[in-house]
């Protein structure tokens, strides 16, 4: 029963975490900030393989059908296991255009950092990584 009540807690902490966040955290954010949010979500995705959060952080253009996401993503994760994002900076806002140096690593070689310029665009109100 110990267990059950321990893991009851801290489940019960992290919902009233989020709900303060939700309540008193700022309402605001720059552009950037919805930048480097949509390069996390959109690696997110690829690693959880998630194909609607894929298409939720990924320009329309670069939209691909679902078994295609899929398959990509199962040969690069058994070439060079899972990708992990170290750090979006310099990002530079213009309109609905931004450019952002975004840092990856892979698992089987996670003491090289990769860095690559990402394209982004605004479409629908929301920032989108742009990989063409």
């Amino acid at each position: 029963m110990a267990p059950f009540l321990g893991a009851l807690a801290v489940i019960t902490i992290v919902v009233i975490g989020i709900v303060l966040f939700n309540v008193y955290g700022s309402e605001t954010t720059t552009p950037g900030d919805q930048v480097a949010r949509a390069a996390v979500g959109q690696n997110d995705a690829l690693q959880r393989q998630d194909y609607a959060a894929f298409r939720t952080f990924t320009c329309r253009v670069d939209q691909v059908a679902e078994a295609d996401f899929l398959a990509s993503q199962r040969v690069s994760v058994a070439k060079s296991g899972e990708r992990y994002l170290d750090d979006v900076a310099d990002i530079r806002v213009d309109g609905d255009r931004a450019v952002a140096t975004v840092t990856y690593h892979f698992d089987k070689s996670a003491e090289t950092k990769t860095p690559a310029e990402l394209n982004f665009t605004k479409e629908d109100g929301a920032w989108k990584v742009c990989l063409s």
